[in-house]
């Protein structure tokens, strides 16, 4: 019999935004963007990366991420965080989180989600069958589990909150690691966002910069994102078996009101 503990995971969010960014200044060269101007290239740029992303069936893709937690005197804290994604579409995926506080493991077979924290041996299941991108609404508006690099299962869909942004700017180029990247900056509420997209007929995201403005200290995310569109992983890590020791625990549902 199942107690009423709750799986508490902690998931970082390690998102590829929604969010939109106005800049400020102007890029060297170029007359200074209207403000809350949305740029048709920069929507279509997210559009066909969206649309590029939808077509990775087999890959892994890895991110670092450096996040600020602001004190109540409004001094910064800055935290460090990883997640490797092992993901074959349209319905089978294995994302491990890892920070010096914590590990935390999700696994996705196409039937049944497990979120697993190794250190205290707790393990939850529940019963689901859909897409990537169900999966990512699902434990979000149920159970406020947010899957690291959610949004790479939502861009190329319906669901992508294109509608949302305010404004959208093309801020360039810049090389992430060996990669020429345009640079586009994007405003949707109280958040800012910047996307680096690699140039050429592949386009995928390779640096995510999130701003929050509902914050006066203005506090960023910056993740990093590591892509292998050729893995070696087995169809067995899409598979879980408790380790000796493990307790299974009771995933709680969020309260509605």
């Amino acid at each position: 019999m199942i107690g009423r503990t709750t799986l508490v995971l902690g998931l970082l969010a390690l998102s590829l935004a929604a969010p939109v960014v106005r800049a400020q200044t102007a890029v060297a060269g170029t007359a200074a963007p209207v403000a809350n101007a949305v740029d048709p290239a920069a929507i279509q740029a997210l559009k066909d990366m969206g649309a590029h992303l939808q077509t990775l069936r087999r890959f892994q893709a890895t991110t670092t991420l450096t996040g600020e937690r602001v004190l109540a005197d409004g001094q910064k804290l800055q935290h460090s965080a990883t997640a490797e994604l092992d993901v074959d579409r349209p319905n089978r995926l294995r994302a491990r989180m890892v920070s010096a506080r914590s590990e935390r493991e999700l696994i996705y077979d196409g039937k049944t989600v497990t979120l697993f924290t190794p250190a205290q041996k707790y393990y939850s299941r529940v019963e689901f069958s859909d897409t990537l991108a169900g999966l990512v609404k699902r434990l979000q508006e149920r159970f406020g589990v947010e899957v690291p690099l959610s949004d790479l299962f939502v861009w190329g869909t319906p669901a992508a909150p294109i509608e949302q942004i305010q404004s959208a700017m093309n801020a360039g180029q810049d090389f992430v690691g060996d990669d020429l990247c345009d640079h586009y900056a994007f405003r949707q509420g109280a958040l800012d966002w910047q996307v680096w997209i690699t140039t050429g007929s592949k386009p995928l995201p390779r640096k995510i910069v999130i701003t929050n403005r509902a914050d006066e200290a203005r506090p960023q995310s910056v993740s990093l994102i590591t892509w292998n569109l050729k893995p070696a992983f087995k169809d067995t890590v899409f598979s879980f078996i408790p380790p000796k020791g493990s307790t299974a625990v009771e995933l709680v549902q969020l309260k509605t009101k």
